[in-house]
């Protein structure tokens, strides 16, 4: 120890900057262990909607956001882009942590994706394509709407393009050489409301999407009518990217979605989306899309 007072001073400053140095590479290096942890924590979960969901309500989706976040608890994040492809690329680039899709997305990246979990429409995880019409289009079947403008949801939509698309191939058709006009709307509810002013004669539609809004916006459906439902096919599924299937994240989100009837908000947004829950998926279901997709692809 430096005995005159200027070197002893000196000598205790120096020692000081040491130790506080080494406090702060000490605190640094926790930080620098604890801050990853945390800030993966707190990322929001990214919850991916296409145009097949009832996305115009707006407390609907709040109600969807705040169920997931209090059985996370933790922040999420709903994700919503005019296309269906947008939302698959954010998927299958794992951008997203899932998705609400349909099931023609899915057939073309199965691959890709997997299945999280499949709603219940009316007891069962089907659904239907519908040919609508202008209430006053004289249409009684689907060969009636030759030479119509026709409206379709999505060229990656099944029941808004896909399952048309196969009906028109199995007849060595195509939109091009059946209908007069057609065009995409980029939604189900848009084609409704196409087909009801006038501006297209006959749309594809989801038809889980006419019903309910024929329940919940009977004005909106009022001049459109339902000219052929097609088979039952697979609901629209929540899915996820193919490496993240495993994941805590993904795990938890099939939990939660398949809890909601037992919980008083879950069940308030499945009444909503006039759904009866979700159940674990089962490829199968979407094997009728899987067939269409194949064979359009072979004719074209």
């Amino acid at each position: 120890m430096p005995r005159d007072a200027g070197t002893r001073r000196a000598y205790r400053a120096r020692r000081a900057v040491s130790t506080f140095s080494r406090r702060s590479l000490l605190v640094g290096a926790a930080a620098a262990l604890i801050a990853p942890r945390y800030a993966s924590a707190e990322r929001p979960i990214t919850f991916g909607l296409t145009p097949v969901f009832l996305d115009s309500d707006v407390q609907l989706l709040a109600r969807l956001e705040e169920y997931l976040r209090r059985f996370f608890n933790r922040p999420v994040q709903l994700v919503k882009r005019r296309t269906y492809q947008e939302i698959t690329a954010l998927l299958v680039s794992n951008q997203l942590d899932a998705a609400w899709i349909c099931g023609f997305p899915y057939v073309q990246f199965a691959d890709q994706l997997s299945l999280v979990a499949v709603p219940l429409y009316r007891s069962e995880p089907f659904y239907q394509s519908y040919l609508i019409a202008h209430r006053d289009h004289p249409a009684t079947r689907d060969e009636d709407l030759r030479g119509s403008i026709h409206a379709f949801s999505d060229p990656d939509s099944n029941s808004g393009f896909l399952v048309t698309r196969h009906w028109l191939a199995v007849q060595g058709e195509s939109p091009q050489t059946f209908f007069r006009k057609s065009f995409f709307t980029y939604g189900h509810r848009n084609v409704v409301r196409a087909v009801s002013s006038g501006l297209a004669h006959s749309g594809s539609v989801d038809g889980y999407i006419w019903d309910v809004l024929a329940e919940i916006e009977p004005r909106l459906v009022a001049d459109t009518r339902v000219v052929h439902r097609s088979e039952k096919l697979g609901f629209p599924p929540i899915a996820c990217a193919r490496s993240a299937a495993q994941s805590p994240i993904t795990q938890n989100l099939q939990r939660a979605l398949i809890a909601m009837p037992n919980d008083p908000l879950g069940r308030s947004v499945l009444s909503e989306l006039r759904l009866d829950g979700f159940v674990q998926p089962n490829p199968a279901w979407f094997a009728g899309i899987a067939d269409k997709y194949r064979f359009v692809r072979s004719v074209t």
